[in-house]
């Protein structure tokens, strides 16, 4: 009688422990994690987020949460990356041109090597990071690469030859910056949501960046000309904490690894359609004007720059990077995808 009760104690003492422990799994706490973006809610960069945002709480059935904070208003552009480190944020999306030799080998898609599309641009970059793996992104976890589309200059008034670049005050920055100075423009290095104000208030005539901008940030209020130089691509990446990420389950590192690829692909095949919506937009509303180079006059434009990339193969090695193999595989990236 005495050995059956020890027994059935012991029986109701493992079922208290097992449903204990099923109801501590049941009700535990999700996974939250805080997600810096320092563009505006209605740009591409920010609608991206969003569309991780819901991949990742859809896949992991709500066990991870993902708090947005567009608009900089929890870490600002050109401080993205440092407050990433620091934990300031578990995530932030950045742009690389900011921090021009930082990341000199990501930004080197942004050299005039006629990356054509944002889909492509954004495949071509995945796969840069993927082969190198660069130092400046050792102490990060990289979620996932993506870009714009190409380049163009929208300004106050119209720009048909080269010789309207010059003198020009141009927003632009990293490689793009580099671009319209030899094309004689003065440069205007601030982040993009500062641009607006800029143009408002005559601090800038003109922006050269993809065209997306004009419908999600108005920039054809300002910007009544677009020149179709189609030149380069802007570079971004999401990156998160290392420490947070080394603190997800398995299960939630492989979904969010697995959505690297996928989703650097979506965005630009985003970003490209944006684009189109967004000259629409433009042309319709505010009557803007797209000028298109004849092909004969367009390569003048480009043949101007073509001692920006050899500079930056001579800096790349002179730093230790393989700058010719860099820029052959991008390259080689580019005919794959385009």
């Amino acid at each position: 009688m005495k050995q059956k009760t020890i027994m059935f104690l012991m029986g109701i003492f493992a079922l208290t422990f097992t449903v204990s422990q099923y109801l501590s799994f049941a009700v535990a706490e999700p996974i939250n994690l805080n997600y810096a973006n320092f563009m505006p809610a209605d740009t591409f960069p920010s609608v991206q987020m969003e569309r991780w945002k819901a991949e990742v709480e859809k896949q992991t059935s709500g066990k991870v949460i993902i708090n947005t904070f567009p608009g900089s208003k929890l870490l600002g552009a050109r401080d993205m990356m440092d407050g990433v480190l620091a934990g300031k944020a578990d995530i932030g999306c950045l742009c690389m041109p900011y921090e021009h030799d930082r990341f000199l080998l990501t930004n080197a898609t942004a050299l005039p090597l006629g990356i054509p599309n944002s889909r492509t641009g954004s495949l071509v970059l995945w796969n840069l990071y993927e082969k190198y793996k660069p130092e400046a992104f050792a102490k990060v976890k990289v979620l996932t690469m993506f870009t714009t589309s190409p380049a163009n200059i929208m300004s106050k008034k119209p720009v048909k030859t080269i010789e309207d670049v010059r003198g020009m005050t141009l927003r632009a920055s990293g490689e793009a910056g580099e671009i319209v100075r030899t094309w004689g423009a003065n440069l205007v290095n601030i982040p993009m949501p500062e641009t607006p104000d800029a143009l408002k208030k005559g601090d800038a005539e003109g922006v050269f960046s993809s065209l997306d901008v004009m419908k999600n940030m108005n920039l054809a209020q300002y910007c009544r000309f677009v020149a179709m130089t189609d030149t380069v691509i802007y570079p971004l990446a999401v990156v998160m904490n290392l420490d947070r990420w080394n603190s997800l389950p398995p299960d939630v590192q492989k979904i969010m690894n697995d959505l690297g690829p996928e989703h650097a692909k979506w965005t630009g095949s985003y970003v490209d359609n944006y684009v189109q919506e967004a000259v629409a937009w433009s042309k319709e509303k505010y009557k803007v004007e797209f000028f298109e180079f004849e092909k004969s006059y367009k390569a003048k434009f480009n043949y101007l720059l073509w001692p920006l990339t050899s500079r930056w193969i001579k800096n790349a090695e002179a730093k230790g990077l393989p700058g010719k193999a860099i820029v052959t595989d991008i390259r080689t990236f580019i005919r794959t995808y385009r």
